[in-house]
């Protein structure tokens, strides 16, 4: 049980850290972004509002990780999180709509997704 709640710690640690240095900065990277994947952003709104959002999910996952058994109903959300992200990736990937340079970043929620289904199960409470 104390390794399942240590690998739950350091996964959601290092998925929140990871999460952080990857969007953080799209805050400052608006017009790059345009320039990297056009068409450029004609939505702010949409650009800002999925940046703070993802922000937010790693403070989450930051609370997860400083209590797991306490807030392990919220892993299975986490994993959710990351499948939102994937499952629509590999859809439009196959339909030639999104370019493997996202697809790849897909895949790296969706690893973090099952290491957040094994923290959930290696967190659970085991019969007395």
């Amino acid at each position: 049980m104390a390794q399942g709640m240590r690998f739950a710690r350091w996964t959601f640690r290092i998925a929140a850290v990871y999460g952080l240095l990857a969007i953080v900065p799209f805050y400052f990277r608006e017009k790059q972004y345009g320039i990297d994947f056009p068409p450029e952003v004609t939505h702010p709104e949409f650009y800002y509002g999925f940046a703070g959002l993802v922000v937010v999910w790693q403070l989450a996952f930051l609370l997860i990780a400083s209590d797991p058994r306490r807030y392990r109903p919220l892993m299975l959300i986490a994993v959710g999180e990351k499948l939102v992200f994937f499952v629509p990736a590999v859809i439009l990937h196959a339909q030639n709509r999104l370019n493997t340079t996202m697809l790849a970043a897909a895949c790296i929620d969706a690893i973090l997704g099952i290491a957040f289904a094994i923290a959930w199960r290696t967190t659970r409470s085991r019969p007395a």
